[in-house]
């Protein structure tokens, strides 16, 4: 398993996001210092989709990992998917990523789906930028 990256990498990857997906509007990312040794990481990324995502991280660069997290993704304004790492034991067809997973439509509070590619020890945000693409795509072919 690959190292958890490092403060500085941290940075990189986020303040680099824009230049390396050119499907990226904008981004207001920012990573705050919380302790010596963890960080907030929140803003907002938006896509030429149409697509806005909303970030929450708790990082922490000591023991490499992210702590929590909350990703939001909205279509003016409306809610489309969100992710988080809240257990649902009882639901099986969460087991492949538990806890990790995602909420969509419909019945976007009840309806859970296994989250592949979302964990605490790498970067989510690769995986969340690819998801929004492809939500994007899909969205503009139902039209």
């Amino acid at each position: 398993m690959a190292r958890f990256p490092s403060r500085e990498d941290y940075e990189l990857l986020i303040y680099s996001l824009p230049q390396k997906y050119p499907e990226i509007a904008f981004s207001s990312l920012r990573l705050y210092t919380a302790s010596r040794g963890t960080a907030i990481l929140r803003g907002v990324v938006r896509f030429h989709n149409g697509l806005e995502l909303r970030v929450f991280e708790v990082l922490d660069f000591v023991v490499g990992c992210i702590s929590d997290y909350s990703y939001d993704v909205f279509r003016e304004q409306e809610p489309i998917r969100w992710y988080d790492p809240q257990p649902h034991p009882e639901l099986t067809e969460l087991a492949p990523t538990f806890p990790h997973h995602c909420h969509e439509r419909p019945a976007i509070k009840k309806n859970r789906v296994a989250a592949p590619g979302i964990s605490f020890n790498a970067p989510n945000l690769p995986v969340l930028i690819e998801d929004c693409v492809k939500l994007g795509l899909s969205a503009r072919n139902q039209e």
